[in-house]
């Protein structure tokens, strides 16, 4: 596709109202030097200089929807902490139109980085991994389906911190058919069979690898693990992202084709997937051809990739982006 199609595509894009579910997160960036190493073991000591909250998980892809210029929605849940609190006024100054239940006993999702020289050395989880009980399960069903209204796709991010169970899989599957949604989702390889029939599933290499069970070294590889995670799952379109190789694009029995990336360069590859797909379902609320939204996505992971720590594209740096950088030529895998 040529530039001026792709910029077509990406004004159709703007506008177009996305609900996303899924585990959110609250990202913590502790940035400093380390010039010692510490006493007490042997590890460096960072002095920090710089303290970064921004929303993780499913709060960055509906971010990163809303600065692609797109409407988002957002049902998750937070615990009844500080960091929800602050999760939640993070989303509202985003623009993210968020309804995240609230569950006692279960703290919110917090991840700490610490970068010391644009390098992440550590990293800190607190959070609580096991499926979500019945009556939260319905919570959260109950609420999407008060949030569709409008919305023109519905994004499923799974990040195995309890949200995603076979009750909330087969749910937001239903509700999506009802409401002729296409359903996206960005998959774990442990839960493949919770996403039988639904649009398109985003996973990165590794991911598909496991998920099929498969070796994906080369693009015969690639290509053989992807026929069979659409077989399994009787998924029509799906997309592997491949790092610096950038994507391989699948729909139906057709031909498989190979998007080189244009990133010019990687510094944190943190939250490269929550971009793709926020691209991809703008593409899908907008009913552009799956290549064109990959490509527009391509771009958009290009742009974040070159930024520390979880990051956003917006229309701006796409346009500008298309402008230096033509739409790389696709490359056929069969």
């Amino acid at each position: 596709m040529t530039a001026p199609e792709l910029r077509n595509g990406l004004r159709a894009m703007a506008g177009r109202r996305v609900l996303v579910v899924g585990d959110v997160m609250l990202d913590r960036y502790l940035s400093g030097e380390a010039s010692r190493i510490s006493p007490e073991a042997p590890v460096p000591v960072v002095r920090v200089e710089e303290e970064r909250l921004l929303p993780g998980g499913a709060g960055n892809v509906a971010v990163n929807i809303r600065a692609l210029g797109g409407e988002a929605v957002l049902v998750g849940a937070r615990g009844d902490d500080p960091e929800g609190r602050e999760l939640e006024r993070l989303l509202e100054n985003a623009g993210v139109v968020a309804s995240l239940a609230t569950l006692r006993g279960r703290p919110t999702t917090t991840k700490t980085r610490i970068i010391a020289r644009g390098q992440q050395i550590a990293r800190i989880d607190r959070e609580r991994v096991d499926t979500f009980n019945g009556a939260e399960c319905a919570a959260i069903l109950k609420e999407t389906a008060c949030r569709a209204a409008g919305c023109r796709a519905l994004v499923l991010s799974d990040y195995r911190k309890g949200l995603v169970g076979a009750r909330t899989a087969d749910g937001l599957r239903d509700l999506a058919c009802a409401a002729k949604l296409p359903l996206l989702v960005d998959p774990k390889p442990a839960d493949i069979d919770l996403y039988t029939g639904v649009t398109l599933l985003t996973p990165n290499a590794e991911e598909a690898g496991r998920a099929a069970n498969m070796p994906v070294r080369t693009p015969a590889e690639i290509v053989a693990a992807g026929r069979r995670i659409m077989q399994t799952t009787g998924c029509p379109k799906l997309v592997i992202t491949l790092g610096e190789r950038g994507m391989a694009v699948f729909e139906g029995n057709g031909p498989v084709w190979r998007i080189p990336t244009v990133a010019r360069q990687v510094f944190d590859v943190t939250g490269a997937g929550d971009t793709v797909i926020a691209a991809l379902a703008l593409g899908e609320a907008a009913q552009l051809p799956l290549i064109a939204s990959c490509l527009l996505a391509n771009y958009a992971a290009g742009i974040v990739v070159g930024k520390v720590g979880a990051a956003s594209a917006t229309p701006a740096m796409l346009l500008e982006a298309l402008e230096t950088l033509p739409p790389p030529p696709a490359e056929a895998w069969n």
